[in-house]
């Protein structure tokens, strides 16, 4: 234990690359997009990797479907891709329903697609204010608006009952939960934690929420009343996102990045994934 009573955690190094996002455990192995060299990769958990396509957009968030096909997001061409039989086949436009640049997505265990959209064109630069949305992409390739009001909506997470959504509220500093209702609709909003720039986030079995902490380089684990919990510093490093995985589900995959805003915008960026070995598994999507 440290001196303030935290466990003291150790990162194993799994990967290298340009500027990894949207990692998920699935099959045994981690799939995982390199956005700046347009790459999704799949890794193995003795960090053998192996390229599953490129493409021509930037990818950002993956997921499988329950059929195990993978869905990747295009971020400004605005489509969700499904990687079918080795090629790429458009599975739903967004374009019509985004009101701005799409970031993150993840599969839940009914086929449903959930994407955040910014709400503004991230190459124009940020807009203030609640204008970020959560879109739904069901099972028959249909968009609809789930959600609205947010201030950049960014990682996105599904717990394992199916029942709670949870996204990371990138200048909201905050985590925004919903109620996933029987017919897919989102209720019940409220916002929990306080910390600068959340990104990835992914949720444990004991209903914590582990989220990467891009201007604080740390991991933080938070609970549903919004104290964090525990807090892994990754001195130096941009914390963007984690997922759970391993074979017991209590592997922590942690992304991190030597980059800043500015930097990422002109492609400028060292990105690594490590892990660490927490007590409790994961539950849920991602």
């Amino acid at each position: 234990m440290s001196a303030g009573g935290e466990p003291v955690r150790s990162f194993r190094r799994l990967i290298e690359g340009r500027y990894f996002e949207g990692p998920r455990w699935y099959d045994d192995h981690l799939w995982v997009s390199d956005t700046l060299s347009r790459t999704v990769w799949r890794v193995g958990i003795d960090g053998e990797k192996t390229r599953v396509c490129k493409t021509e957009d930037i990818p950002c968030g993956l997921g499988h479907l329950p059929s195990s096909e993978l869905l990747i997001l295009g971020m400004f061409q605005k489509r969700l891709w499904k990687w079918s039989e080795g090629g790429l086949v458009l599975y739903a436009d967004l374009s019509v329903a985004a009101a701005g640049t799409i970031d993150d997505m993840i599969v839940d265990g009914k086929g449903r697609a959930w994407v955040g959209d910014l709400g503004f064109d991230l190459l124009k630069g940020p807009v203030a204010g609640g204008v970020g949305r959560i879109l739904c992409v069901t099972p028959d390739g249909r968009t609809r608006v789930a959600a609205e009001g947010l201030d950049f909506p960014n990682g996105i997470a599904v717990s394992g009952d199916g029942e709670r959504l949870v996204v990371a509220e990138s200048s909201g500093d905050c985590l925004s939960e919903f109620r996933i209702e029987a017919d897919g609709s989102l209720s019940a909003h409220r916002r929990f934690g306080a910390f600068d720039e959340p990104d990835g986030v992914c949720l444990d079995d004991r209903r914590d929420a582990w989220v990467g902490l891009f201007s604080e380089d740390a991991f933080v684990r938070v609970e549903a009343s919004g104290r964090v919990a525990e807090r892994i510093p990754t001195p130096g490093r941009r914390a963007v996102a984690c997922c759970f995985g391993g074979a017991d589900g209590r592997s922590l995959f942690c992304i991190t990045a030597v980059t800043t805003h500015e930097d990422l915008m002109q492609g400028r960026s060292t990105s690594a994934i490590d892990i660490v070995d927490v007590e409790v598994s994961g539950a849920g999507a991602p």
